[in-house]
């Protein structure tokens, strides 16, 4: 998550994800709903703790009046200008706007601990349709981005982290050994229509 730097220190902050429910974060919050990311929180949200859990959340934070936004950069964007002041968002979009505004920029992001669902580690996936009539150059493609040079382009020019052994991280993230993410196998993240039925039933979307 991303908070304001100026109206919050990260000890201000809440050990769970899921304590920003508390009435205190009353319309102060901004997300996402519809984007990729935020759906397969819920999703893990989910499976980490089981389907009401999610349902409470998901009732608690809209009660809190939180903010809806498109995507993840204009929540960042809100967070900086103290339009709201916490967003969930991936980690990365502060380290592209820190290299085009510098270190003056409002907003830092703040990693929960203690394997807290809020510190999911999610990963980008690709494949191959069965179907295709391209596989050979779809194959190539794949034994490309998982190439040392596309790898480190994902590292140095998204600040993402790379998949494979040997690539250094860029200096500006923290370790994934460094951030206590829940113990959840990524496998189990696949039953995404069952988010977006509790999503709508909650009238998120």
């Amino acid at each position: 998550m991303a908070y304001n730097r100026e109206a919050l220190s990260e000890g201000d902050l809440p050990a769970s994800i899921l304590d920003f429910t508390d009435p205190e974060w009353q319309g102060r919050i901004g997300w996402a709903p519809t984007n990729g990311s935020l759906q397969a929180f819920v999703t893990a949200l989910r499976v980490i703790e089981v389907e009401e859990v999610a349902r409470e959340w998901l009732e608690g934070i809209q009660a809190n009046q939180l903010r809806d936004y498109d995507n993840n950069l204009p929540i960042l964007e809100g967070v900086a200008s103290g339009e709201i002041q916490v967003g969930f968002v991936n980690h990365y979009y502060l380290f592209r706007k820190l290299e085009d505004e510098g270190e003056g920029f409002g907003a830092r992001n703040y990693y929960p601990q203690n394997g807290d669902p809020g510190a999911l580690v999610n990963v980008a996936g690709i494949g191959i349709l069965n179907t295709s009539d391209n596989s050979e150059e779809a194959e190539a493609f794949l034994d490309f981005l998982l190439s040392e040079e596309a790898q480190q382009y994902f590292a140095d020019e998204t600040y993402k982290y790379p998949l494979v052994e040997g690539v250094p991280i860029n200096e500006e993230l923290t370790r994934l050994s460094e951030i206590e993410t829940p113990n959840i196998d990524l496998g189990d993240l696949d039953d995404l229509e069952g988010t977006l039925d509790l999503l709508r039933e909650t009238e998120v979307l």
